[in-house]
């Protein structure tokens, strides 16, 4: 017997009165009367909807109607839908009338699209093409289980009991081998100390009345502003150095106690340190008693270039090299490495103390097993084929929409730069977020007395979107961009390393 819409409601708990009726056709007054259910408080956020085919015949429309009804509100962010969890209201729109909604209204009655028709931060934005994060539906939720799984059944009784500041011996153990293996890094868990990312890792090394590092600290003419500001909250007075095409003018080190370098890709503009600079640097941190601190930016990820080693490598009694996690698995796993000069290992211990600042101990012991088991090395090498797929449909796209606007930086990481004509930026970001689109300009970057020329520019992360956005991510951004000739700067090494290859 065919189900009938009382069997269908019994069952899932809900019944749904919508009069859908109106100008535009069935699917378009199906939709406007379930956003005006869920803008009205109707469907609070939550509430599961009824199956296609059970509204279908309560509303006798066909079963296609309904679901396209439905795809659209997902789309937009009013509606979630999860295989085996059926259709929802999202959490977090919001249900209160408003003048805003009144002007959509109006705005899709004379025929056009207006950002207010979605929800204010229903589900963040349309199309998140930010840096620095990787793709979170990639996350190897079975390899990970897997290894937790293991790590618990072989954990000892001690593991859940006061433990090392240092961190878990297993998993020091494991990237020592795993960063000499894969990064040319030149260490032993002793001099291993693990953190909870990179942020932490700054905290501990410029700790205010701390003995290990102070300033004054020299840094990329372009980089992180949230990194700028919790060293200027140490009392760190930072100093930019210009960039190049080579990277960072290391030649203009002066009186620096130390250097920031992200040696493998510069962050944001991408590119890695040449040769001859690294050796300088190493030289000049010789001669003036000085250290590199080298923050592995996206040492992982490499497309149309030969692997670039870690400076670390040059002197490991100069050089403190920062890693984590947060871009070859996720941010929400809170675990980073310092591996230090010996004579700084005691300082950083001290600074971190017996308690508190700490990883979770079973996070540790999973990512060891992970490392040991070979599942890492195949979710990164994994990855890297996504991601330069995404950097290749990046590149495709650009040059059938919008050839004037050149693309730098893609030899490696997660993101490209995007070059503008002079004096567009500022209107290509905000034009962005009218249209949902979640990026950065390149200014953002830019350390504010830094000397090198200011270039208007976009930060767009293409390893951001799951895969099944990207293509409407692209085609969005395309929209956005400004129409005319720009001229393309001149490649840097890794660029032409890519074009050649």
């Amino acid at each position: 017997m065919a189900e009938s819409w009382v069997d269908a409601a019994e069952r899932i708990g809900v019944d749904l009165h919508l009069d859908a009726a109106g100008p535009g056709g069935r699917r378009a007054a199906l939709v406007r009367a379930l956003r005006e259910a869920v803008r009205g408080g109707r469907l609070p956020p939550g509430t599961r909807l009824p199956p296609y085919r059970s509204l279908a015949a309560d509303l006798g429309v066909a079963r296609n109607t309904v679901a396209d009804a439905y795809a659209e509100l997902v789309a937009e962010g009013w509606l979630t839908a999860r295989q085996g969890s059926g259709t929802r209201v999202a959490m977090g729109v919001s249900t209160a009338p408003s003048a805003q909604g009144a002007r959509a209204r109006d705005a899709r009655s004379a025929g056009r699209r207006t950002p207010a028709e979605v929800p204010p931060r229903a589900r963040g934005p349309l199309h998140d093409l930010r840096q620095g994060t990787p793709d979170a539906s990639s996350f190897p939720r079975s390899a990970w289980l897997a290894s937790y799984r293991r790590a618990l059944q072989e954990a000892p009784h001690e593991v859940f009991g006061p433990g090392d500041p240092a961190g878990r011996r297993e998993l020091r153990e494991a990237l020592a081998e795993y960063l000499a293996r894969a990064r040319g890094v030149r260490t032993e868990p002793g001099r291993i100390v693990i953190c909870s990312g990179f942020a932490h890792a700054l905290r501990l090394l410029f700790a205010p009345g701390g003995a290990v590092l102070r300033g004054p600290l020299a840094v990329e003419g372009y980089g992180l502003g949230f990194h700028r500001e919790l060293l200027a909250s140490a009392g760190v007075r930072t100093v930019p150095l210009p960039l190049d095409a080579d990277g960072a003018r290391v030649e203009r080190l002066a009186r620096e106690r130390a250097v920031l370098l992200t040696p493998a890709h510069q962050f944001p503009t991408g590119g890695p340190l040449h040769a001859n600079r690294r050796t300088a640097v190493i030289d000049w941190a010789r001669a003036r008693d000085a250290l590199v601190l080298e923050d592995d930016y996206d040492g992982e990820f490499r497309y149309d270039r030969k692997p670039v080693g870690a400076v670390q490598g040059l002197d490991p009694e100069r050089v403190i090299h920062l890693g984590s996690v947060s871009k070859s698995l996720s941010p929400a796993v809170r675990l980073g490495w310092m591996v230090l000069p010996e004579r700084y290992v005691g300082p950083v211990l001290a600074a971190k103390g017996e308690r508190e600042a700490w990883a979770s101990v079973l996070d540790q012991l999973s990512l060891a097993d992970l490392i040991r088991s070979g599942a890492y090395d195949r979710h990164v090498r994994r990855m890297r084929q996504r991601y330069r797929g995404r950097r290749d449909r990046l590149v495709e796209a650009l040059a059938a929409r919008a050839p004037h606007v050149g693309v730098t930086g893609i030899a490696a990481g997660l993101h490209a730069v995007l070059r503008l004509p002079s004096g567009t930026e500022r209107s290509v970001v905000e034009a962005a977020a009218r249209e949902g689109i979640a990026l950065d300009g390149l200014d953002a970057f830019r350390h504010p007395d830094g000397d090198t020329a200011a270039q208007d520019g976009l930060v767009v992360g293409y390893a951001t979107p799951a895969e099944h956005a990207y293509g409407a991510a692209l085609e969005a951004l395309c929209r956005i961009l400004p129409p005319g000739p720009v001229p393309a700067p001149p490649p840097g090494r890794d660029e032409a390393a890519a074009s050649a290859g």
